[in-house]
């Protein structure tokens, strides 16, 4: 029995209809095809990546993220996990990439924004150390509002004086 391989890769166009089916299932407002391909191919601040399984020679891609670092910042822009594979860690495994990247850059700060509704993301991002920092009113286009949330990576670094 061949085990169960995981890698998290940046994105290339090839992987555009598995992101595509993944961002359709989990967002409420999914980005379309040409906001995804601006993301990869020519937003000079953005980092997209997939999270690809692969068993027994079969391959599949299961997540994705995308993330923007600009100076000493990141923002995470998406991220997310096939809805019939979600709960088995694949979206800690991408988050702890992301974080891991952004500590080898010396990031300060780490920042997003989430639904107020969706608690199973906003859980998640919790438990990844972010803390909501404001209430944006009405920041979706339906009036929804957002929570900004934020990691402080000072905590990552710890006492490593050479950050």
């Amino acid at each position: 029995m061949e085990l169960l391989n995981i890698e998290v890769r940046p994105m290339t166009i090839t992987d555009m209809p598995s992101v595509m089916e993944i961002e359709n299932l989990c967002f409420k407002h999914p980005w379309g095809e040409q906001d995804i391909l601006y993301e990869l191919n020519e937003n000079p601040v953005s980092h997209v990546w997939v999270i690809e399984l692969s068993q027994n020679g079969q391959k599949a891609i299961c997540g994705f993220c995308d993330y923007w670092e600009t100076f000493d910042s990141a923002t995470i822009c998406q991220i997310a996990v096939h809805p019939k594979i979600q709960r088995h860690q694949l979206g800690n495994a991408m988050m702890d990439e992301i974080i891991n990247d952004c500590y080898i850059k010396k990031i300060k700060n780490i920042t997003l924004e989430v639904r107020a509704s969706n608690e199973k993301a906003i859980n998640f991002y919790k438990r990844h150390g972010f803390c909501t920092e404001i209430v944006k009113k009405s920041y979706y286009s339906d009036g929804e509002d957002a929570l900004y949330m934020i990691k402080k990576m000072e905590e990552e670094y710890g006492n490593d004086t050479s950050n």
